[in-house]
């Protein structure tokens, strides 16, 4: 098995995150993600609303996800598992992930992406 490479919180750019979450879907799997509690498996995340994201798609997803630094991904048997980077992305740039979440969730109203705070 290929290892899982995770930036260093240091050389995360908000170019980064800005590009993972300018797809709905991506933003709707953090989404998915903070709602749990910040951890989550991968084929947990494969349902958005009344869709069904593909298993290469959610892979693409995730590996896009975790280049930009926002969550950490760990193998525990056949699945992985998903953290959400949340503290050390807050602590590098406050407020960037709530401002983004939020205009999600304004500009959405009414789908998997209302309602949060994430800041």
């Amino acid at each position: 098995m290929r290892p899982i490479v995770h930036p260093a919180i240091e050389n995360v750019q908000p170019e980064m995150i800005l590009h993972a979450l300018s797809d709905p879907d991506r933003a709707a799997i953090l989404v998915n993600i903070m709602e749990e509690g910040g951890i989550k498996a991968c084929s947990t995340v494969s349902a958005l609303g009344d869709r069904v994201i593909p298993k290469s798609s959610l892979s693409n997803h995730f590996k896009i996800l975790r280049e930009a630094g926002l969550i950490r991904s760990e193998r525990q048997g056949k699945q992985m598992r998903n953290h959400l980077r949340l503290a050390e992305v807050n602590a590098r740039f406050p407020g960037l992930l709530g401002a983004i979440m939020n205009a999600y969730a304004s500009s959405n109203s009414g789908d998997e992406t209302s309602g949060v705070g994430a800041g």
